[in-house]
């Protein structure tokens, strides 16, 4: 077997042992990767402390403690508001079904004054199928994200050891770079280092503009809606501004809920399209002006590919 085949097969068992290690130990990862996201996006203030003569322990410890100081306001300030309209809206909730039954059971009635009794009967049973099939779905969401053992143990491991885990990585940060461009094979370590400090600028350049571009349309849609006196405005914006860096699908999903929710509030068309407009107006700025310029300008892309 030749030096080539035996450096791929070396390669590739490598990777399969690392991912099935990934693999086994997802249940307890997440603390360690959110820590790891905080510790890489915090090293360069972290540098700038550093380098104004700081020791490195203590600018980690200030920038953790600026940044989760700066998540505990926005908390603080959001969370009421959301609490506010999440109660109202789990509330309501039994009226916003009655009212789709309504609806629905009318729609019925129109199909059957002018179908035939064998086609309105495929059409119910299709419909009901279809119905039992998306809140049984929907339920098994709800009972994966909220039920269980395994999503207190979730918020446990986020909030106490995903900080610790980021101060460690960020005040070692240097020193475990060190140590794995040590591992380097020494003919390739300067391309290696090349790709990834390319890598490097291209993702942390692309992840900082996708979420200025979904905090700006987060406020965006929630201050549009609740102008307009949609109820839930401000849940739906901030639920549009964390789905917003799906292209097309998060617009989508907030757009469908909130016409929904216009339609069963209001008397008259006027507001929902209001609503709608505010959706048209949402998609064309963040499609044509913010993505292109916060993250295609970033990532080195021309604005027609990050649209494409």
């Amino acid at each position: 077997m030749s030096e080539t085949w035996q450096r791929a097969l070396f390669w590739l068992g490598g990777i399969l042992v690392c991912g099935l290690a990934l693999w086994l130990m997802s249940g307890i990862l997440l603390p360690f990767a959110a820590g790891f996201a905080i510790a890489y996006f915090l090293d360069p203030p972290c540098d700038r402390l550093e380098r104004l003569r700081l020791p490195r322990g203590a600018a980690a410890l200030v920038v953790l403690l600026g940044f989760f100081l700066a998540v505990a306001l926005v908390l603080l300030v959001v969370v009421p508001l959301l609490e506010t309209q999440i109660v109202d809206l789990v509330r309501r909730f039994p009226q916003f079904v009655d009212m789709a039954r309504a609806d629905l059971n009318s729609l019925m009635g129109f199909f059957q004054e002018r179908l035939s009794p064998e086609d309105y009967a495929k059409l119910r049973d299709a419909v009901g199928a279809k119905l039992g099939d998306a809140f049984s779905w929907l339920g098994r969401l709800l009972q994966g994200i909220l039920g269980g053992s395994i999503a207190f143990f979730n918020i446990l491991s986020l909030a106490f050891v995903t900080p610790i885990v980021a101060f460690f990585l960020l005040r070692d940060w240097h020193r475990i770079v060190g140590r794995v461009d040590s591992w380097l094979p020494r003919p390739h370590a300067a391309t290696i280092r090349a790709q990834a400090a390319l890598v490097d600028a291209t993702l942390a350049g692309f992840i900082r503009g996708q979420a200025t571009v979904c905090l700006l349309m987060a406020v965006f849609y929630a201050t549009g809606l609740s102008i307009a006196g949609l109820d839930f405005g401000l849940v739906i914006g901030l639920l549009v501004g964390v789905l917003i860096f799906i292209p097309f699908l998060g617009g989508a999903i907030g757009a469908a809920l909130a016409l929904l929710l216009a339609a069963t509030q209001f008397a008259s068309w006027t507001p929902v399209v209001a609503v709608a407009g505010i959706f048209v107006v949402g998609q064309a700025i963040e499609g044509n002006l913010l993505t292109p310029k916060l993250v295609g300008e970033r990532v080195n892309l021309h604005p027609v590919w990050v649209i494409f």
